[in-house]
């Protein structure tokens, strides 16, 4: 079963959402992801850190990233299609990396949405290319 935590607020975002993660292992998961909003304005940009595995697999490789985001989105997933891997791991993110989205449960509707997304002049790609467990 998935999870998803969010948190925007003047603590370290990265904390909030990995104990809010921890807290939902019971549930079952094969991986595991954070989204920080990093900077402000113009200079504003997503961190995206997926790992397949447990969470404190994602801990220590947040642990190693000195942000002082305060705001993020966490997601934990439960494989019910494609299999675990970082490149099916959450948040997915957008072409231009601005936006990250988690869901829980299956899209049944996608190809309304992509045809909607389409029509708009959204391009979709179907995977995000992995340069590591960092994306």
């Amino acid at each position: 079963m998935c999870g998803i935590v969010g948190y925007t607020g003047s603590d370290i975002a990265k904390n909030i959402l990995v104990t809010g993660l921890k807290r939902m292992e019971y549930r079952g998961y094969d991986s595991s992801g954070v989204a920080l909003e990093v900077g402000e304005g113009a200079a504003a940009h997503l961190d995206v850190i997926r790992r397949v595995g447990k969470v404190a697999g994602l801990e220590s490789e947040l642990s190693n990233i000195d942000s002082d985001a305060t705001c993020g989105i966490g997601h934990t997933r439960w494989a019910t299609h494609g299999r675990p891997s970082v490149v099916n791991a959450h948040p997915h993110t957008s072409c231009d990396g601005r936006i990250a989205i988690v869901h829980n449960g299956i899209i049944e509707n996608f190809a309304e949405l992509r045809e909607e997304l389409e029509a708009a002049a959204i391009t979709l790609r179907a995977r995000p290319i992995p340069r590591s467990s960092r994306i």
